[in-house]
């Protein structure tokens, strides 16, 4: 129905499940959960900054999530608002970074916030959370936070609103030279980050095979819950006519000729096995 499924997506060419997934929901608690987020979060960054940029944001830290997901989550599909919602997270600190200057008691507010984005991602470790779609999103929030949030410095605004013929010494930049800096560097990234990931994406690249312990940052197990997918969760057997696979879902029962599998390829079968 729209949902971000790996195989769709690189098999099928559906990359437009990228984008369409961070409309979709799993219940109604789901998105109740995440409107109520956007409403704190979203209200007060749109008054300050417009709903176009503010909606771009959005928009584009949703897909930064759904990609870092794609090229993580093999075994699942994922929904959910909540890279989107990360982004908007991840911008309001870069905002607070950029602007540094203009605030007041701003490491209160920044230790707030890292507090919050901290807790947050904490419960992203929880199963059948989507903790990478979260942290794409966040890191695309960030960068793009330096991009699109950038304020003039006090100075330069209280030139502009100066009378003419009064003299107000010299003439103050619009933006300080870090905000410029952080500007260029987050560009860069943005543009790099996509790219690659896109194409790492189509090419089927599974990141879980150059990143052993990546896994643990969305799931961490241990004896109160297991980090497997119920859906797709099968029984291996290894022996010297290949590997068997059951599985748990629907008591599909396979024996692959492979004399040796990868967690991933295994993981891989067992999705096909079970759907």
């Amino acid at each position: 129905m729209g949902a971000l499924d790996v195989t769709k997506v690189v098999k099928e060419h559906q990359g437009w499940r990228l984008i369409t997934c961070i409309w979709l929901h799993a219940g109604v608690i789901h998105i109740l959960a995440n409107m109520l987020n956007l409403l704190l979060i979203g209200v007060q960054l749109e008054q300050e900054f417009g709903f176009v940029r503010i909606g771009l944001l959005y928009v584009i830290s949703g897909f930064g999530g759904s990609l870092l997901s794609a090229l993580f989550i093999r075994s699942s599909i994922s929904v959910g608002a909540s890279g989107a919602l990360f982004g908007l997270l991840g911008g309001m600190l870069s905002e607070l970074i950029t602007n540094w200057t203009i605030f007041e008691n701003k490491f209160a507010a920044i230790w707030t916030l890292i507090f919050i984005i901290a807790i947050n991602l904490a419960l992203g470790l929880l199963p059948h959370v989507d903790n990478f779609a979260h942290i794409g999103g966040f890191i695309s929030g960030l960068l793009l936070g330096f991009v699109f949030f950038i304020r003039p410095q006090f100075e330069w605004v209280g030139q502009e609103n100066v009378p003419p013929g009064y003299h107000t010494g010299s003439v103050k930049s619009k933006h300080k030279i870090y905000q410029y800096i952080l500007w260029i560097i987050a560009a860069i990234f943005l543009i790099v980050g996509f790219t690659v990931g896109l194409i790492l994406l189509f090419r089927g690249v599974n990141a879980n095979d150059h990143c052993s312990w990546c896994h643990y940052l969305s799931c961490v197990p241990n004896s109160i819950w297991s980090c497997k997918s119920s859906a797709s969760y099968c029984l291996p057997a290894q022996d010297a006519n290949g590997l068997n696979l059951t599985c748990q879902g629907n008591g599909s029962n396979q024996t692959f000729f492979f004399p040796t599998a990868s967690e991933t390829r295994i993981e891989e079968l067992c999705r096909q096995l079970c759907s």
